[in-house]
């Protein structure tokens, strides 16, 4: 041991949530320690978030210039030669991404905030102790941000091929010629579809459905999209072993069926990284799942908080942001913040994009009994219409006349969501979104269109004649 050092805060990991609490915590004039043993940005800059977007942001490109004779925009290659893509480029437009997100990110910048940032893995040596590199921090309050990694299944054989996640996915510079995803969750279905736009041969696998956690009427539509533009899905059944074959690998299926490609993507899920932090030192508590923590955020030692996918709840950057300010506001102010999900939004980036904030229908019928489902289609929409997007549609959820959830699918889903997010979580009543009023044209307009359907049977109705009728006998 060469250095000791004591602070206000000590933050485990520099991903997106422990970046965010260790900036508020300098800015604030908390003497602040970050202590990361990988890169800074965590997954989200390095391996997830930023990586995944700009390839997706590529491979709509290519599917613009392939599919723009339906505008009437004719490129010399339309008389029946193929758009080329040049995968190197495409690498470098992703890594160029990072590079220029990164100084947000970098070690320079919270060193200029006034935090001293260690390069080096944590471990406790006791409930108030941490040793990272040769120096011991003693804190007054520890924040875990260690965040997660790909999880790979007890898959048979799957130890003895090449396979790819999303940590190494991003680092090829040549095409995959046919690319078999394993997992059928938003990373899965994301990149199946951007791969298959760039020219390479897909084939997904998923041993239940596709996007079990979002709305089943909603993923028809992205599942419809994705088997159209030539994605091979493989639904509802499992793998039963991994092989080598020739250069490439095959899943063999639990139905006997062998599914060959020339490399394997798994996206099975994540897996908190808990490992060497030797916790019990700390007496923290941590199970399969993830850090235990109650709703402030606490662990089993109240010392220390953990946010974002170390906690095993939901795993998005917006979510260990949201971490973020509920520690600070619990450990640097002393307020009883909790955490509420009753309006958690979230995003899987195909196109089209598909977005929900609240429950899926099915659970808020099981959280409310009586709702009222309002659905509006885009291909109503005039703005959808014009610009070619008139697949999917809004699907607002309401419990006595409040929004309650709301699920897009659709181009720009993303976008759209932030209206309902905003609607959810104050309750929002339908008659305010029904008589907001929006630009002409553009897509919002769906959503209130969707809103306003809630009334149409009333306003429309027998009664509302018979009223009309009445009022014009007095001019």
């Amino acid at each position: 041991m060469t250095e000791r050092l004591s602070c206000g805060v000590c933050v485990i990991g520099a991903g997106s949530g422990g970046l965010s609490v260790a900036a508020a915590a300098a800015q604030m004039g908390v003497k602040t320690v970050l202590i990361e043993r990988g890169a800074m940005g965590g997954d989200c800059l390095n391996t997830g978030c930023v990586p995944s977007k700009a390839l997706i942001a590529a491979a709509k490109a290519a599917h613009a210039v392939r599919t723009a004779g339906r505008f009437g925009v004719v490129f010399p290659f339309s008389g029946g030669h193929e758009a080329a893509t040049d995968f190197a480029a495409v690498h470098a437009h992703v890594r160029g991404t990072i590079a220029a997100i990164a100084p947000h990110d970098s070690q320079e910048r919270f060193e200029g905030l006034g935090v001293r940032v260690i390069r080096a893995s944590a471990r406790f040596t006791g409930p108030g102790t941490v040793e990272a590199g040769g120096v011991e921090v003693r804190a007054r309050r520890f924040v875990l941000a260690t965040g997660s990694r790909a999880a790979v299944p007890p898959i048979p054989g799957l130890d003895s091929v090449p396979y790819l996640t999303n940590e190494t996915l991003f680092d090829r510079t040549v095409a995959p010629g046919h690319l078999v995803v394993l997992g059928g969750g938003p990373i899965g279905v994301e990149m199946a579809q951007a791969f298959r736009r760039l020219g390479c041969r897909v084939t997904l696998v998923e041993k239940q459905t596709l996007l079990p956690r979002d709305d089943p009427e909603l993923v028809e539509v992205v599942r419809r999209r994705l088997a159209a533009e030539g994605v091979t899905l493989v639904e509802g059944v499992g793998v039963a072993t991994v092989q080598r074959a020739g250069n490439g690998v095959a899943a063999v299926l639990d139905d006997g069926r062998r599914v060959e490609g020339s490399d394997l993507l798994v996206a099975a899920g994540r897996r908190p990284n808990v490992e060497d932090l030797n916790l019990d030192a700390a007496g923290i508590e941590a199970h399969r799942g993830g850090i235990q923590t109650d709703k402030r955020l606490r662990t089993t030692n109240p010392r220390v908080y953990a946010v974002g996918d170390v906690t095993g709840g939901p795993a998005f950057t917006h979510v260990a942001g949201y971490h973020a300010g509920l520690v600070v506001r619990n450990a640097l102010f002393r307020l009883p913040a909790r955490e509420d999900y009753a309006a958690l939004p979230w995003v899987t980036y195909t196109d089209p994009e598909l977005a929900q904030v609240g429950p899926t229908e099915a659970e808020a019928r099981a959280a409310y009994g009586n709702i009222q489902v309002l659905r509006q289609p885009f291909a109503d929409n005039d703005r959808a219409r014009a610009e070619g997007a008139a697949e999917g549609l809004v699907k607002l959820l309401a419990h006595r006349g409040r929004v309650v959830g709301a699920s897009i699918v659709g181009a720009q889903a993303g976008e759209q969501i932030a209206l309902w997010c905003l609607a959810v979580a104050t309750r929002a009543k339908l008659s305010t979104l029904a008589g907001l009023m929006l630009p002409y044209p553009t897509l919002s307009e769906a959503g209130k269109r969707a809103a306003g359907g809630a009334f149409t049977p009333t306003l429309f109705g027998a009664k509302t004649r018979a009223l009309v009728r009445i009022l014009s006998w007095f001019g």
